[in-house]
């Protein structure tokens, strides 16, 4: 079975496109199937970007699992001197995200595969959706690897519906030592706000 979260995903194409409006941008994105969330800018990802604070202005940023680039071209939009790093493991939605920061004028994102970030980045924000659906274990190694790599004064926000294990994934957070506390709540989401 195909899934978004997979490298090369097997899904015919089937290209089309998607607005974002938010009360500070608005973009025009190309998608395709076997990404997450083709069709529209899926619920959490709008709530996410509606809800959490501007980015640092400079430095290093990320989008963990950045589909076809809504969260990290509006990070770039909003911090245009940092450098956005859009990171996933789906090679279309990362040639897709690439094509969109061009298309944006967004010249500062640099999409990458999971495997190929440079080692020695850390990163001042983490703003992500991440992909629940891969399962616990995946997800919480996924988290580990990337939020260890926050700055030390560096800040994460995850939007997480509240029937796929926000309140678990709080708990489980504090239990490995991060600091953790929910910023916001709204539509079934909650905005989970990660500092070390």
């Amino acid at each position: 079975m195909a899934h978004y979260f997979s490298e090369q995903p097997e899904t015919a194409s089937r290209p089309g496109s998607v607005t974002l409006v938010l009360p500070d941008l608005h973009l025009r994105l190309a998608t395709d199937r076997g990404v997450f969330s083709p069709e529209k800018v899926d619920v959490g990802t709008r709530v996410l970007l509606e809800t959490v604070p501007p980015p640092p202005q400079e430095g290093d940023l990320l989008d963990l699992g950045c589909g076809y680039g809504p969260i990290a071209l509006t990070m770039a939009a909003r911090a245009p001197r940092a450098t956005v790093w859009a990171v996933d493991v789906n090679r279309r939605g990362l040639e897709l995200t690439g094509r969109n920061a061009e298309a944006n004028g967004l010249a500062r994102v640099r999409p990458v595969h999971a495997d190929e970030m440079p080692a020695d980045v850390r990163f001042r924000a983490i703003w992500s959706n991440p992909a629940i659906r891969i399962g616990k274990q995946a997800l919480h190694e996924m988290l580990t690897r990337w939020l260890s790599r926050l700055t030390p004064d560096g800040v994460a926000y995850l939007v997480v519906q509240k029937h796929l294990g926000s309140d678990s994934l709080q708990r489980w957070l504090g239990e490995q030592g991060w600091q953790v506390s929910r910023e916001a709540s709204r539509a079934a989401y909650r905005i989970l706000k990660v500092t070390p």
